[in-house]
C-alpha cells in the first residue's frame, strides 16, 4: 500500500479516535470530578459523613473500574444501541468510554482531593464558609495541579481504550490497524498507526506535565491559601487563609 492510500484512512482514523476520546474525556470529566468530591465528602470525617452514602458510591466506582473495557463493551450494547440507534462506528463507542472512564477519574479525583491540607478546611469553616464554599474555594483550586494531572493519565487511558474499541467495529486508529494491519497483512501502516499513536500519547502526556507544573508554581508564588469573600453576619467580610502550621 502506498502513502497516497495510507493517508486517506491515517485522516479519517486520527479523526475518528480524536472525536472518540475528546467527548469520553469530556464527559468522564463533568461525571467524575462530582463523583470523586462526593466520595471524600461523605468518608469517614468528611464534611457530608455519610457511611452508607459513601459505600454505595465507593462499590458502584469499583465495579466499573474492575471491568475490562472490551467486557464492558459487550454489556453496554443494549444501552448504546437505545442511546446512539448502533452499536458500531465511532459515534457508539463514545457510550462505554465514557461510562468506563467515569469511575476511573472518579478515584483519580478522591485522591487529588484528599491531598488538601486539612487546615485550610478547617479555616474556612471557622469563618463561616459552607460545604459548596469549601469545595468551590479551597478543594477545587487547591488540587488542580493533581486533578489536571489525573485529567491527562484518563485522556491517556482512554486513548487506549479507544483501541481496543477498534477491535469490535469502534473505528479509529485500532480500527485501522486491525482491518489492514492485521487482517490484510499490511504491516507498514499498523507501524505507521502504532507511531502516531506514541507521538500523539507523548504530546499529551507532556502537555499535562507542563500545564500541572505551571499551575503548582502559579500557586506556590500566590501564596499557601485561597483568598475567600464570606457573607458573615449578613455583611460582606473579606479574609485570607493564611498558613496553617
Amino acid at each position: 500500500m502506498t502513502w497516497s492510500e495510507m493517508q486517506p484512512l491515517l485522516e479519517q482514523a486520527c479523526t475518528e479516535t480524536l472525536v472518540m476520546v475528546g467527548w469520553s474525556t469530556l464527559i468522564a470529566v463533568v461525571g467524575g470530578l462530582p463523583l470523586g468530591i462526593l466520595l471524600v465528602l461523605t468518608d469517614k470525617g468528611g464534611l457530608l459523613q455519610n457511611t452508607v452514602v459513601n459505600k454505595v458510591i465507593g462499590q458502584i466506582v469499583n465495579v466499573g473500574r474492575s471491568l475490562p473495557f472490551i467486557i464492558l463493551m459487550v454489556a453496554l450494547m443494549n444501552f448504546t444501541r437505545w442511546v446512539t440507534g448502533t452499536t458500531i462506528g465511532s459515534e457508539a463507542a463514545i457510550v462505554p468510554l465514557a461510562i468506563g472512564g467515569i469511575p476511573f477519574f472518579a478515584r483519580l479525583v478522591e485522591t487529588a482531593v484528599r491531598e488538601v491540607d486539612h487546615g485550610l478546611v478547617e479555616a474556612v469553616q471557622a469563618m463561616g464558609g459552607n460545604t459548596w464554599t469549601i469545595v468551590r474555594k479551597v478543594l477545587v483550586p487547591e488540587s488542580l495541579p493533581s486533578l489536571i494531572a489525573s485529567t491527562t493519565t484518563t485522556v491517556i487511558a482512554l486513548i487506549g481504550y479507544s483501541a481496543m474499541a477498534g477491535t469490535v467495529g469502534g473505528g479509529g486508529l485500532g480500527d485501522l490497524a486491525v482491518r489492514y494491519g492485521y487482517q490484510r497483512f499490511e504491516t507498514g501502516l499498523m507501524w505507521i498507526t502504532v507511531a502516531i499513536l506514541a507521538v500523539v500519547i507523548s504530546l499529551i502526556q507532556f502537555a499535562g506535565d507542563f500545564a500541572a507544573r505551571a499551575l503548582h508554581r502559579r500557586g506556590a508564588r500566590s501564596g499557601p491559601g485561597p483568598k475567600l469573600r464570606l457573607l458573615k453576619g449578613g455583611e460582606p467580610a473579606t479574609a485570607e487563609v493564611g498558613k496553617v502550621a
